[in-house]
C-alpha cells in the first residue's frame, strides 16, 4: 500500500484549476475581458493597474509605475537585466560614456534591492569567441570599427591601458596621486578581455553575485542578449520558468533596447528603468525608446520601486 503524505495536486496547480473554471475558458481562452491571454499565460486587468503573476500570487510583489500601474509580480519569475556595463563602453581608457558611469551608483542600489528581494540579476554582455568572429555579419564588423577599417572592429588588440593602482575603473593622468599599473586592454570585445569586463564597482558586483548564487552572467554576441532562435539568456529564462524582465544599462536605444525588444517579441513582460540606462545618442533616440517601451510593456525611475521591493525583502 502506497501512503500519500502530500495531497495529489500542488498548489500552483490547483489554483490553476480553480482559476480555469472560474474564468469559464473555451479553449483555453477566458470569457473575462479583464484577463488578456490564455489560462496558461495571461494578465489580468486591476483597477487600477496590472496582475503578471498568473495566477501565481505567493509573495507577490506590488511595484507602483508612473503610468498604466502598478503591476503586480511574481518574484520567483521576476528578474533584473543588466546589459553592456562593460569597460569598452565606459572606461575613461576606452573613451567610454561620462553618462553610463553617471548611473553606475543607481544600478548597484537596484541590484542590491532586487538580491534582497529573491530576484535574480542577470548580466547579459558582449563576449565573443573565434567562432563568432568568424561568423560576424560585415554590417556589424562596420559599425564597431574605430578607424573606417575592419583591423579595429571586433577582435582587434586594444593595446595597453594605464590606470592608478588604487583605482582601475579611471585612467591614469597627471591628476592622479599615487602608482599607476599597465593593463592589457585586450582584443575587442572578446571573451575574458579586460575591456568585456563590467565597469569599476559593477565588475566586484557581478563576481560576487555570481560566487553567491544570486547573479548569472550571459554572453552575447549581437547587440541584443536574445536574438535568435536561443541564447545563453533565454535558455535560462526558459529553464526557469522567467516571465517578467526589468532592464537597465548602455545603450539605451541599442543593445538595452534591441534585448528589450526581441523579449517582447517572445513574450516577456518588460519594463524599462529610465534611471539605469544611458547612451550617447542624440536625445530623439532615447526619446524613441521611452514612447515604445510604455507601449510595449513599462518604464519607470528604478528609485520609484525600491520602497516596495525593501518591504518585500523584509517579509521574506
Amino acid at each position: 500500500m502506497v501512503i500519500l503524505n502530500k495531497p495529489l495536486l500542488t498548489t500552483s496547480l490547483a489554483s490553476l484549476i480553480i482559476a480555469i473554471n472560474s474564468q469559464q475558458s473555451v479553449n483555453g481562452i477566458s470569457n473575462n475581458p479583464n484577463v488578456f491571454g490564455n489560462v496558461f499565460n495571461s494578465w489580468t486587468k486591476l483597477q487600477p493597474g496590472w496582475d503578471l503573476t498568473r495566477g501565481d500570487g505567493t509573495g507577490a510583489i506590488t511595484l507602483p509605475m508612473p503610468k498604466n500601474g502598478p503591476i503586480v509580480i511574481q518574484p520567483n519569475k521576476s528578474a533584473l537585466v543588466i546589459i553592456d556595463m562593460q569597460n569598452f563602453f565606459l572606461h575613461e581608457s576606452m573613451n567610454g560614456d561620462p553618462l553610463g558611469r553617471a548611473i553606475v551608483p543607481t544600478t548597484v542600489n537596484l541590484i542590491q534591492a532586487f538580491r534582497d528581494a529573491g530576484m535574480p540579476v542577470l548580466w547579459t554582455n558582449w563576449g565573443l569567441t573565434e567562432f563568432d568572429l568568424i561568423n560576424m555579419p560585415p554590417a556589424f564588423i562596420k559599425g564597431f570599427s574605430r578607424d573606417g577599417t575592419s583591423a579595429t572592429s571586433f577582435g582587434s588588440d586594444m593595446g595597453k591601458v594605464v590606470v592608478p593602482k588604487s583605482d582601475p575603473s579611471i585612467a591614469a593622468t597627471s591628476r592622479t596621486s599615487g602608482p599607476n599599473v599597465t593593463l592589457e586592454a585586450g582584443r575587442t570585445l572578446v571573451r575574458g578581455s579586460w575591456n568585456a569586463q563590467p565597469w569599476g564597482a559593477l565588475f566586484t558586483e557581478q563576481v560576487q553575485g555570481v560566487a553567491k548564487g544570486t547573479d548569472f552572467y550571459f554572453n552575447k554576441n549581437r547587440l541584443s542578449g536574445m536574438w535568435g532562435a536561443g541564447t545563453p539568456l533565454q535558455t535560462w529564462l526558459q529553464d526557469n520558468s522567467m516571465t517578467t524582465l526589468f532592464f537597465g544599462g548602455v545603450n539605451i536605444d541599442q543593445c538595452v533596447w534591441g534585448t528589450l525588444l526581441d523579449s517582447y517579441y517572445k513574450g516577456y513582460d518588460v519594463i524599462l528603468l529610465d534611471d539605469i540606462s544611458a547612451t550617447t545618442s542624440p536625445i530623439g533616440a532615447t526619446q524613441m525608446v521611452d514612447f515604445n517601451a510604455a507601449i510595449d510593456g513599462w518604464r519607470t525611475n528604478s528609485t520609484g520601486m525600491l520602497g516596495a521591493l525593501s518591504k518585500a525583502a523584509k517579509q521574506k
